[in-house]
């Protein structure tokens, strides 16, 4: 089965579970920050693994599950889980979110991650909005459109703003990307940096390449869980992931709700 079947059979089944149609936004959450859906009034749960064709996600901190509701009296949907290369799924897979929002009537997405920090300046627990995006391996290209063009610093400029407005102090920076499962070793770091790459992941540039592509309005936001390989002497652990969540899940969610009323 195509990929456009693929979708047009999942969004059809959430159409039948009442699903509004042309939600304001869709937020793609990332490790650790499933939190945000508690900020969602009067929530509709539907578990990837009911949704036809859907993959499912295997990765601590993703619930794997799709939550539709209200935020500040705003239809929304938010991803609960996403899909990584990994984890055996190709770059256009990892993307799936994505077309899902487009077909039910989207045009605001906001993405977000956890991810290392290669700038110095950074510290655990900061959130960084991305105004720029780097692939490690060039050769790796996201669903086939290396040439596509997309500018993120206006958005990332106005996200900026608004954070400021709530009295949050928020980074800014590039965000490179790898396909991971394993951390980087101190010497890919030390490149990554040379680079210019302030943060480093193992998502989000596919889905922001894709929603590039489709005219989507987006922002995607970093939470800075870890400080990479070699920036510190401290062992790089997935539980660090959760403890950072957990200390900013409530400016997060404040920030996100912002994000859904004024992007």
């Amino acid at each position: 089965m195509s990929l456009p079947e693929f979708i047009d059979e999942s969004v059809a089944y959430l159409k039948e579970q009442d699903i509004p149609e042309n939600p304001e936004a869709a937020v793609i959450l990332g490790s650790g920050l499933g939190s945000f859906g508690k900020s969602i009034s009067d929530p509709l749960f539907i578990n990837y693994e009911d949704i036809p064709h859907f993959p499912s996600t295997s990765v601590k901190g993703h619930d794997g599950r799709l939550i539709s509701g209200t935020v500040n009296g705003k239809n929304i949907i938010a991803f609960s889980g996403r899909f990584h290369h990994y984890e055996g799924y190709d770059f256009e897979e990892t993307a799936i979110p994505v077309y899902i929002a487009k077909a039910l009537g989207v045009n605001k997405l906001i993405i977000s991650n956890a991810a290392g920090a290669i700038n110095t300046d950074f510290e655990v627990g900061d959130l960084m909005v991305i105004d720029s995006v780097m692939r490690h391996n060039k050769s790796i290209s996201p669903m086939g459109y290396p040439q596509h063009r997309y500018n993120h610093y206006p958005l990332a400029d106005k996200a900026r703003k608004l954070a400021a407005g709530l009295g949050l102090a928020v980074q800014r920076g590039t965000y490179i990307y790898v396909t991971g499962p394993n951390y980087e070793s101190k010497a890919e770091i030390r490149a990554f940096r040379k680079m210019g790459a302030d943060a480093v992941g193992m998502s989000t540039a596919p889905e922001l390449f894709e929603a590039a592509r489709l005219r989507l309005k987006s922002v995607a936001i970093s939470l800075i869980s870890n400080m990479a390989s070699g920036v510190t002497r401290d062992k790089l652990d997935h539980e660090e992931v959760k403890i950072a969540a957990e200390s900013r899940k409530e400016d997060f969610a404040k920030l996100v709700s912002k994000l859904i009323l004024e992007l």
